[in-house]
């Protein structure tokens, strides 16, 4: 470990008790995006309690902090702060009971069951201790705080308000995320992480009708479970078998009534794809496989297909995901790994993109480590160990928390602290 990272994380004792208060509080109090108020309120509140120079509201609920010390690089770490519509069932003492009205004036159950309140809090604990170490290293640090992820519009939000005015042009930008493995571990890699992930609507239309009488209608139902049976063969016998793709198909609706034929049918789908190239090919054969099934049943009008959410690939660029994995492996030791591939997906991307800034993003452990060691040795991870997005996923707070500060921190310094 060099100096300036002992220097710095010397002071992660005296903050651990309040960081792990943080980490319940954000946890018991989530928030869904673009309505992060009480968690952009924390965040602000911290950068301006040392010493940060703060900018908030950007992008509705956005928060930048910037401290210069001196001459030297601009170092960028970003975390996002939204929760998801998930009702948890973790028996978390600390567990979320709080709902919102949705859109469509439903009630919700909100749940930080992806991780960012441990995003949140690693991020404020690492600007904390960048600020009382001062004379450890030089340069400028910018926390950034990031509203909306699940959405896949916080980025844009911000960038679309003014982010690259609020803040000095970094020469690296760095994230993390906290994932089903073992806690305690931390994992780079280069080139493609996170995959594109495009979310679509199709609406298939037919002419409804008496149940009884089929011959006098177009049956959508059959239109779309066709379509539905077909999407399946992309991936299998359209994309090379060392391609990584996934289509799913997550939600398929219509009529009301077991004798009515309606006159519609909407599928919602989803797909997972690493490069420009896939991702292309994959939609456009969605576009005609659905546009063939709806000609080959007589379908009275075009289908209508309609992205729903859009979320770039995440490609860490090879410099910066060097210095980091080989600061880590000298912070960490065998704790350090080079991670796979993995099907999830971040707007994260379009932050450095819009300032021209290279950047790496990795993950940290959140497991049980006794659990996931169990499980390996089952091998029942996939069954035994909750993943993101599951009502009962629940990070443990040590050594989970210790070593989301301690990444952030020896990164940043993997500039600063030169």
């Amino acid at each position: 470990m060099t100096n300036p990272a002992r220097t710095v994380l010397a002071g992660l004792d005296g903050i651990r008790s309040d960081l792990e208060a943080l980490y319940k509080d954000l946890h018991r109090h989530p928030e869904l995006g673009l309505r992060e108020h009480r968690t952009a309120k924390k965040a602000s509140d911290a950068l301006r309690g040392c010493g940060y120079e703060v900018t908030d509201g950007i992008g509705g609920t956005g928060v930048i902090g910037v401290l210069a010390r001196g001459e030297g690089p601009v170092v960028m770490a970003r975390a996002d702060m939204d929760a998801l519509p998930v009702r948890e069932r973790t028996g978390l003492p600390y567990a979320s009971t709080a709902t919102v009205t949705g859109d469509d004036g439903t009630e919700q159950p909100v749940m930080h069951a992806c991780g960012h309140d441990v995003h949140v809090t690693c991020l404020i604990g690492c600007a904390q201790l960048m600020a009382r170490a001062e004379d450890a290293w030089r340069g400028t640090f910018v926390a950034l705080f990031q509203p909306s992820e699940e959405n896949g519009d916080g980025a844009a939000a911000m960038i679309g308000d003014g982010l690259t005015s609020a803040s000095p042009r970094p020469d690296v930008v760095l994230a993390q995320h906290v994932l089903p493995y073992p806690a305690g571990y931390v994992g780079t890699r280069s080139g493609a992480f996170l995959s594109a992930a495009d979310s679509l609507r199709i609406t298939v239309h037919g002419r409804g009708g008496h149940g009884s009488m089929p011959q006098a209608a177009v049956d959508p139902v059959v239109m779309a479970a066709m379509i539905v049976v077909r999407l399946q063969t992309i991936v299998s016998r359209e994309l090379a078998a060392t391609t990584p793709a996934v289509v799913t198909v997550g939600s398929v609706h219509a009529g009301t009534g077991p004798n009515v034929i309606p006159d519609r049918a909407v599928i919602q789908l989803n797909v997972r794809t690493y490069d420009d190239t896939s991702r292309s090919r994959v939609l456009r054969a969605i576009e005609r496989i659905v546009t063939a099934e709806c000609e080959a049943s007589r379908s009275p009008r075009a289908p209508e297909i309609e992205k729903i959410t859009a979320f770039p690939p995440t490609v860490n660029d090879e410099a910066p995901t060097r210095r980091v994995a080989q600061a880590f492996a000298a912070h960490f030791g065998d704790d350090a790994h080079t991670i796979d591939p993995q099907t999830a997906s971040e707007d994260m991307s379009e932050i450095p993109k819009a300032f021209g800034a290279p950047f790496t993003y990795w993950g940290i452990g959140g497991a049980d480590p006794d659990r996931y060691a169990r499980a390996a040795r089952n091998g029942t991870i996939d069954q035994d160990v909750p993943v993101n997005h599951s009502p009962t996923f629940a990070p443990v707070l040590q050594p989970t928390l210790d070593t989301g500060v301690s990444a952030l921190t020896v990164a940043a310094l993997a500039w600063l602290g030169t």
